[in-house]
Parts: structure tokens; C-alpha cells; sequence
């Protein structure tokens, strides 16, 4: 919860929320251990052969040193065996750092979802990486 507070432009989910998700089927909990302290988390799910990032946040004093691409690069590893074939995800459209971060993995931008966020509303730009058998 304190990393998400750092991270307004994350999704804003409630404590509830977190813990619902977690006994969810098919549900991925990734967390970042620095030095042990907290550095950042990735929540995510795998349905058939689709996988959607759902949550992705990391610490200010962790932010720019690879804890997100760490975070991202283990979620992929874990979806491959569960054959997933795309990665989905959806941000704020007024983040264009975090769109920069997803171009530069190899997610591309499909769409865009009017009044997709609250508090602020605004809308979500809609992305996808396909995955390849020979990614790792």
C-alpha cells in the first residue's frame, strides 16, 4: 500500500482489493526484494492463453535502477509456461512515462479506452506484447 501511495499513476486499489486478488485462479504476485526492504511489485493475471498486467509499481528510491524492467521480465518468464501467447495492459494515457517504459519491452499501443481511470478520470491507452516462443 505504501508503494502504490508513491505511485498515483499506478491503479488505485484498495487493501481489499489486493487481498481478493491474491486467492484469485490464475493470479501472479510479484514483489522486489532490495536489500530487505520493499522496491516494487507487479500484479498480473494468465486466462487460457492471454496474460494482463494489471498493477505495476515501484518505490521512488527504487525507480530508474531496473526494478520495473526486473518485475516485468520475471512476469513474462512466469507466463511462458502457461503458454500465454500476449501480454495486455492498460495506462493512463497521461503517463507517458510508464507508455515509454512498455514501448521500449515491446508493447505496442492498440486502442484507447474513454473514461477508463477515476479519480482522475481519464483515459487509458490500450497495449500488447506478443509473446514468441524463442523469448525468455
Amino acid at each position: 500500500m505504501a508503494i502504490a501511495a508513491q505511485s498515483p499513476e499506478a491503479a488505485n486499489w484498495s487493501k481489499e482489493s489486493y487481498v481478493k486478488f491474491a486467492s484469485e485462479a490464475g493470479s501472479l504476485a510479484l514483489v522486489l526484494d532490495a536489500e530487505g526492504q520493499l522496491g516494487g511489485f507487479l500484479l498480473g493475471r494468465l486466462a487460457a492463453d492471454q496474460a494482463e498486467l494489471l498493477n505495476l509499481a515501484v518505490s521512488g528510491t527504487h525507480r530508474r535502477q531496473g526494478a520495473g524492467s526486473a518485475l516485468l521480465a520475471k512476469a513474462i518468464q512466469e507466463w511462458r509456461p502457461g503458454r500465454a501467447k500476449t501480454v495486455y495492459l492498460e495506462v493512463r494515457e497521461s503517463n507517458t512515462g510508464a507508455i515509454a517504459f512498455y514501448e521500449k519491452h515491446g508493447f505496442a499501443k492498440t486502442g484507447l479506452r474513454k473514461g477508463y481511470y477515476r479519480a482522475p478520470d481519464e483515459a487509458a491507452v490500450t497495449m500488447v506484447k506478443k509473446l514468441t516462443a524463442s523469448m525468455g
